[in-house]
């Protein structure tokens, strides 16, 4: 037997005989060959051969009920017994009687009388046929049972391709085997691709198979299948060929994936920025990527099985100390390992490099330690960066000196060394005296190129203890640390301010600079490095508010005066949020005969208490913050929804409101006016637009186009407080202007001081002889009225007339004095 093999059988023979004598004969002779079993009649024998399953049955030929060949032909017709082998007993001899016996299904006879010995070897011969057949049936079970349990698809077929055999009965391989497949041609049963190859290899099978490999593409994809065909000869004669199949897509797809995977590890590992080292357990190198070879110096063929800290050399850049590789920690602890921020890799050639990184162990599927891997890079372009960054960040970009931030480090550190030692810090705030006006007339490259200037001269001026820093335009601070006096703060001052008369050279030209500095002491003035700051802010103010050119110390009465401008800044701001400015108008009036020939607007502010502000406190603060420009445009407005109104109760009467320098630097001056005419619907030349002596000298050839955009609108254009300026004929001359105010401080004292009243008398006759319209500032008195009619001046604007008034007074002033002229 193929699985199974050979075991001792006791067979199982059954007598059927209607002669009781008869079955004891051969019972005798048959029982050393096994169990003999019998029955006296035909029918009742075939219900026994269901229970026993003899091997072999000897059925007498004559008995009563049921002969021999009724019982044989009934056994035989049954697909159970059918296999049987029957011997007939018999007492005829006769040819004719072992014919029928054979037609009737039986094997052999015995004839009557017995002969014990030739009985015995008939009956074993069909034992032992029995026997052999048991075992094909059963060594042909177990090999389909063999076969179909294979992971192959196992085929054979005859020289035309004709299948003779498959061991697929589901359609599990292909679709078409399912069915009968027995005769099918290989063309209709297998792919089109596996077909042509068998066929292909048909003409070189032997015996020996052949091994091959098949693609075949489908709906899914790609299969791939292992052939090993041969070459057979059948019992028949017949040739033949074996063809079993390996369905080896999963191992194929896995050996590509594998290949891509292992393919996309090496190209990753050869193309990132990072160097990679492997190795074994023993610290042996295994691999090494491009950069890996770059930055140690070392060839990966030259690495190979060389130790680590061989290849890859490691110091500590500050003690220049070898250091260990962290790989070695790594499979000593299996883990990851960080490398040593300040580590260093010395290359082969001697370049050095900062590196950092980790090593971290390898594990296989097991999770053992197989190896570790060191993934590191060069940092030193990094660390460099940053340094440069921290610089960057720390320091002004236009100067290089230290910026805000690294001021205020410094201060903090100054002061704390200062209460530790007992000693004194100061911080003294530079600021450039009318810097922005330089700027805007030097343009700002010149501008930057003398910040540049500044900070080298004050900087040559201080010892390397000292911090110089820039807060950013036109402010340095010099922070004086462990200074032992404030006198020592003072001194330096006075060297840094008398050293700016020295001009600068910009451009081939001479400009020259003063500067103004505020002094904070520490601990003296301030608690901490942000009120040393704060204070000396203070400081820096009052030493402009003094003139400016000169330093100024901090002191308490100051600070309120910051907190007071602070809190007038804020009513101010608020005033114009909520558009709560009070315009008031001063009449002008002609001198001889005393009636209103116009109105000047005049801009009131009145405080948390109710109180009217001086316009000599909150107007500078207004143009130093920049909320002059809201400013004018609300008081114009206003000013021209006014006079429109006096225009509509019939009374003409032109106001003037005051343009700021600041105003004219607005490149929407213009529109701005515009449109405060066209939304009040007043006449233009009811307008008029007074303006400063210093404007104009700003810059003549620009204040010349924009007087003439301002003339085109249809105002009239009037210089305030002439003489009190540059009053130069020359600048005069090309400005387009309609009105010549004089200052009042000259009529003021015209009839007590002869220099003031032939100051008078030349600009009237200036006036004069430019056709210019003249208004005398500041009348007080009758004779002042009497002494300027007689000069020529007939009209004037003060106290001897009427004080400024607020709108609704003002309209009832006009009808009072109409009702008096």
């Amino acid at each position: 037997m193929l699985l199974s093999g050979l075991a001792n059988t006791v067979y199982r023979i059954l007598i059927i005989d209607d002669d009781i004598q008869n079955i004891f004969i051969l019972e005798d002779i048959l029982s050393p060959l096994g169990n003999i079993y019998f029955s006296e009649s035909g029918s009742n024998a075939l219900a026994l051969v269901d229970k026993i399953k003899p091997d072999v049955i000897l059925l007498d030929i004559e008995m009563p009920d049921m002969d021999g060949w009724q019982v044989c032909r009934a056994l035989k017709s049954n697909p159970l017994y059918s296999d049987i082998p029957i011997i007939f007993i018999t007492g005829h001899t006769e040819p004719e009687f072992e014919k029928l016996a054979l037609e009737s299904g039986g094997v052999d006879f015995i004839t009557k009388p017995f002969n014990a010995s030739i009985c015995c070897l008939r009956v074993h011969t069909q034992l032992k046929f029995r026997q052999q057949n048991h075992l094909i049936v059963k060594a042909k079970e177990e090999l389909q049972q063999l076969v179909n349990q294979v992971p192959m698809l196992i085929t054979y077929w005859d020289a035309a391709g004709n299948n003779l055999f498959s061991n697929d009965y589901s359609g599990m391989w292909f679709d078409q085997l399912v069915g009968q497949v027995d005769g099918k041609h290989i063309s209709s049963i297998f792919p089109a691709e596996l077909s042509h190859a068998v066929l292909s290899h048909q003409k070189v099978a032997t015996t020996k198979p052949v091994k091959y490999i098949v693609t075949v593409a489908n709906d899914i994809g790609t299969s791939f299948y292992e052939v090993f065909q041969s070459k057979m000869k059948s019992s028949s004669g017949m040739d033949g060929y074996l063809v079993t199949v390996v369905d080896v897509s999963e191992v194929k797809h896995a050996k590509q994936a594998l290949h891509s995977e292992k393919e996309r590890l090496r190209v990753t590992l050869n193309s990132i920025g990072d160097a990679v080292i492997a190795t074994d357990t023993k610290g042996l190198i295994t691999f090494m990527n491009p950069i890996a070879e770059r930055m140690t110096g070392w060839r990966i063929k030259e690495a190979l099985h060389q130790k680590i800290e061989t290849v890859m050399q490691l110091r500590d850049s500050n003690t220049r100390h070898t250091l260990l590789n962290p790989l070695y920690i790594a499979l000593r602890e299996q883990r990851i390992v960080a490398m040593a921020l300040n580590s260093q890799l010395l290359a082969r050639g001697g370049q050095v490099f900062a590196v950092e990184d980790s090593a971290a162990p390898i594990r296989n599927e097991n999770g053992e330690v197989i190896g570790a891997i060191m993934v590191f890079h060069d940092v030193s372009e990094t660390m460099a960066m940053a340094m440069k960054m921290s610089h960057l960040a720390n320091h002004d970009q236009l100067t290089d000196l230290p910026n805000r931030i690294l001021l205020q480090d410094r201060l903090s550190v100054a002061c704390s060394s200062a209460k530790s030692f007992g000693t004194k810090a100061a911080a003294l705030l530079v600021d450039i005296d009318h810097f922005k006006y330089l700027n805007d007339s030097l343009g700002h490259q010149l501008g930057d190129e003398l910040i540049c200037l500044m900070a080298q001269r004050i900087n040559s001026l201080i010892p390397p203890s000292y911090t110089l820093a820039r807060l950013g335009g036109d402010e340095f601070v010099v922070l004086m640390s462990d200074t032992q006096s404030v006198e020592a703060s003072s001194i330096l001052a006075t060297k840094l301010v008398d050293a700016m008369h020295e001009p600068f050279v910009l451009a081939g030209q001479k400009f020259s600079v003063s500067i103004s500095i505020g002094i904070s002491v520490y601990p003296d003035d301030a608690s901490d490095a942000e009120e040393l700051m704060r204070h000396a802010d203070v400081a820096m103010y009052r030493a402009k508010q003094e003139g400016r050119n000169r330093f100024s110390f901090f002191s308490y009465d100051l600070e309120n005066s910051i907190r007071e401008r602070h809190q007038l800044e804020l009513s101010l701001r608020n005033a114009l949020l909520n558009d709560e400015l009070l315009v008031f108008y001063q009449p002008k009036f002609d001198l001889t005969t005393k009636r209103i020939i116009g109105a000047e607007a005049l801009v009131r502010l009145t405080g948390d208490d109710g109180i009217f502000i001086s316009p000599t406190e909150f107007i500078p603060l207004a143009e130093e913050t920049g909320l002059i420009i809201k400013l004018g445009q609300q008081v114009l407005s206003k000013a021209c929804i006014e006079a429109k109104r006096w225009f509509d109760m019939g009374y003409v009467i032109p106001v003037s409101v005051n343009v700021a320098v600041a105003q004219f630097a607005d490149p929407n001056l213009e529109h701005m006016i515009a449109t405060a005419l066209q939304e009040s619907q007043l006449p233009a030349e009811l307008l008029e637009l007074e303006i400063t002596e210093t404007a104009l000298m700003l810059d003549a050839e620009e204040m010349q186009t924009k007087l003439s955009q301002l003339k085109a609108l249809g105002v009239t254009i009037a210089i305030d407080d002439f003489g009190t300026g540059y009053s130069s004929l020359a600048y005069l001359k090309k400005f387009n202007v309609d009105v010549m105010k004089i200052d009042m401080s000259f009529v003021k004292d015209m009839l007590n001081n002869k220099h003031d009243y032939e100051i008078v008398k030349t600009i009237i006759s200036l006036g004069r002889s430019m056709e210019l319209t003249l208004i005398a500032e500041g009348v007080e008195t009758e004779a002042q009225r009497q002494a300027l009619i007689e000069l020529d001046c007939v009209m004037g604007q003060g106290y001897l007339f009427s004080r400024p008034l607020p709108a609704n007074e003002f309209s009832d002033f006009i009808l009072l004095t109409e009702h008096w002229v």
